[in-house]
Order: structure tokens, then C-alpha cells, then sequence
């Protein structure tokens, strides 16, 4: 990362500048956003420190400015794959999901919430057994998103994922920059949220992110292998919470629909199945 060396230890990056100018034009502009993606890639924190034995400038004097370096900084910050930002599948679309009686609610739901996010149906609570399609379809919703506006702030997280890191940000005093991350997404899809079941803190620190990004009109999609009402351990207030928008269940595949998964499957790998199969 041009003109700064990095250096990982104990799960935090060190970025090293070359002297203070470049520490605090890089500390202004761009740490932040460099934290923020640290912390998606499972970071603790980023250190921003100048490198020792620099030349220290005086106060009144700059530098002149290294076009080619402040250039390369800035696609390298400002220009991450947004796939890896939100921690998307790009595979998940609405194309290749194979719809039917079963999901044909769900689906058209999440359709609604991928054109109209954050106005239509907020949060959008989507249930249904495993290996129904949860994932896919709410990665789907992410992914669409992102093709019409790719710097939208979207993050896929499974739920124990989203406990990793709140219990990182109590281990390390972080929870003003844990917040600042949360609560500014435009899109939080928390999957397989029956894990936060009897996490206190967990709870507290979603109730708090929940309110944030509702109030200021950011979509939230949530899945879970249960009805709200039925999830052990969740506090009532977000149970209620989930019910602010809309509840949809993923029912399991009639026989015409478990053929048409079948052969999808069997297409992306490139498998040819005789239809008597």
C-alpha cells in the first residue's frame, strides 16, 4: 500500500508512513475506510504510526505532493472488490434461483427489498429449515444491490460471526469503531441469527445496530431456522423488533421444484442428467 509498509502482528495491521506528512494526510483521509476493511477481513484494529528516524518536517512546511503515491493510495483504499467487501457469494443471484410454490413468497419479497431497500418490508425476516435457499436468496438481494450501486456500504455476516466480533470489540475496548461500522451499513443481512440465542451482550449491541440503521431508513434482512416468537433465548424487544416488517417462510421443495434444484446443480457442473433420472 504505497507510499505506507504494513506489518501484521497479533491480528492487528500496522501501517508505517514515511515521514509525518504523509502520517497525517493519510490519518485525515483515508484511516477510517482503512479500518473499516480491516475489520471486515476479521482485523482487530489498525495502528497508524511514521516510521522512526524519518525526517521530521516542520510545522509550517509540506512536502511536495507525490501525485503517482496519493493516486495509488486512494485505489487501493477507496477502491476494494465490492464482492469482498460484503463478504458476498457473487454466484447468488435471482437468476439461478429456483423458484416455486414453496419460496414463491419468499422470493418475491426479496425482489421487492432489492428494488425499494430500506422502504420495503424492514426488516425482512426470512425462515425456513436448512438447505432451503436462505442464503442464497438474501445473498441474492446483496448482490442485486450492488450491481445498481456499487459503493452501497453491504455486509453479509453469519451470526456467529457478528458474536466474534462483538466479543472482540469488549476484549479490546473497540466498540465506538464496532458501532460506527455497524451502524452506517446500508445493507446488514445476519444469517442464521438463532445463534444469538441467550448472548446478552450480543443481543444489546444488535438491538442498538437494529435501531440505528431502521431509523435512518438501511435495509436489514435476517434468517433463522425457526419463527421469531419460537427463537430460544432471544430478548422480547427484538423479537418484536423482527416483526416491523415482514415475515416470510421458505417451505420445503414439492416434488416438480426438487427436480428443477436438481438439474440447476447439475447444469453449474456441467453434469448432463437424462430426464427419466
Amino acid at each position: 500500500m504505497k507510499p505506507l509498509s504494513e506489518v501484521i502482528e497479533n491480528n492487528q495491521v500496522i501501517l508505517i508512513a514515511p515521514n509525518r506528512f504523509i502520517l497525517q494526510w493519510v490519518k485525515e483521509r483515508y484511516f477510517q475506510r482503512i479500518d473499516e476493511l480491516a475489520r471486515e477481513q476479521g482485523l482487530d484494529s489498525v495502528i497508524l504510526q511514521q516510521k522512526e528516524n524519518s525526517t521530521i518536517l516542520p510545522e509550517n512546511t509540506s512536502p511536495p505532493p507525490d501525485t503517482h503515491s496519493q493516486d495509488t493510495l486512494a485505489r487501493t483504499v477507496l477502491q476494494p472488490n465490492p464482492a469482498e467487501r460484503s463478504q458476498l457469494n457473487r454466484t447468488f443471484n435471482f437468476d439461478n434461483f429456483v423458484s416455486g410454490k414453496a419460496n414463491q413468497l419468499a422470493r418475491a419479497a426479496a425482489l421487492q427489498v432489492a428494488e425499494n431497500p430500506g422502504k420495503a418490508y424492514n426488516p425482512l425476516f426470512v425462515y425456513g429449515g436448512v438447505g432451503l435457499g436462505k442464503t442464497h436468496l438474501i445473498q441474492a438481494i446483496g448482490n442485486n444491490i450492488l450491481e445498481r450501486n456499487p459503493q452501497a456500504k453491504v455486509r453479509y455476516i453469519h451470526s456467529e460471526k457478528y458474536v466474534s466480533d462483538v466479543v472482540r470489540a469488549y476484549q479490546h475496548k473497540s466498540f465506538d469503531s464496532f458501532k460506527q461500522y455497524y451502524h452506517t451499513l446500508d445493507l446488514l443481512m445476519i444469517d442464521d441469527i438463532q445463534f444469538f440465542g441467550n448472548k446478552t451482550r450480543t443481543q444489546e449491541e444488535f438491538f442498538f445496530a437494529f435501531n440505528a440503521l431502521v431509523e435512518s431508513h438501511r435495509q436489514i434482512i435476517i434468517t433463522c431456522d425457526s419463527f421469531p416468537k419460537e427463537i430460544s433465548g432471544m430478548e422480547p424487544r427484538l423479537i418484536s423488533r423482527f416483526g416491523w416488517g415482514l415475515t416470510v417462510a421458505i417451505e420445503p421443495p414439492e416434488l416438480e421444484m426438487r427436480v428443477a434444484i436438481l438439474i440447476s446443480k447439475a447444469q453449474k457442473e456441467s453434469i448432463i442428467l437424462e430426464e427419466s433420472v
